[in-house]
C-alpha cells in the first residue's frame, strides 16, 4: 500500500491550532536537504527557524509536498520554500507547544514491491508516539 506522509497534516493542523489560540507559528527547516529555498545568511548548524503567522508571511500554502510562502528578510521580500519533509518542528513561540518530526517519520511505502503474492506481508515498524509539549 502507498500511503502519504502524515507530516504535512500534522503541520496544518498544528498550525491551525497555534493560530487559533493567538500564538505565533514558528518552523524549523533542515536547510541542507535538495529542494530547500531560504536565505543562506540565517541557517545555522544546518537548520532555519522561521515565523509562518499571517503577520509575517505572504500567500502561505502548507501542501502535502511543500510549503511556500514570501517573507521579509531585512526588508528585502524573499520566496521561501521547501519540501515539507524538510520540517523538523513546529510549535508556538510564546509556550514552545508543538510537534518535533523524527526523520523516520517520513519513511512510506514507495509502491515498489519486490515480493511476491506467496511471501508473508510485511509486518510494519512498531508504533510511535511523540510527545507534544
Amino acid at each position: 500500500m502507498n500511503m502519504s506522509s502524515t507530516r504535512p497534516y500534522l503541520v496544518r493542523a498544528f498550525y491551525d491550532w497555534i493560530i487559533d489560540n493567538n500564538l505565533t507559528p514558528y518552523v524549523v527547516l533542515r536547510a541542507d536537504m535538495p529542494g530547500v529555498k531560504v536565505p543562506k545568511q540565517y541557517i545555522e548548524n544546518d537548520k532555519i527557524v522561521l515565523n509562518i503567522s499571517p503577520y509575517a508571511t505572504d500567500q502561505l500554502k502548507i501542501g502535502n509536498q511543500r510549503l511556500h510562502f514570501q517573507a521579509s528578510f531585512s526588508g528585502v521580500v524573499m520566496e521561501i520554500s521547501a519540501p515539507v519533509a524538510a520540517v523538523v518542528a513546529i510549535y508556538a513561540n510564546e509556550n514552545g507547544r508543538g510537534m518535533v518530526f523524527s526523520e523516520e517519520d517520513d519513511v512510506m511505502d514507495d509502491g515498489d514491491d519486490d515480493s511476491s503474492p506467496d511471501d508473508p506481508p510485511k509486518t510494519p515498524g512498531k508504533p510511535r508516539l511523540s510527545i507534544v509539549k
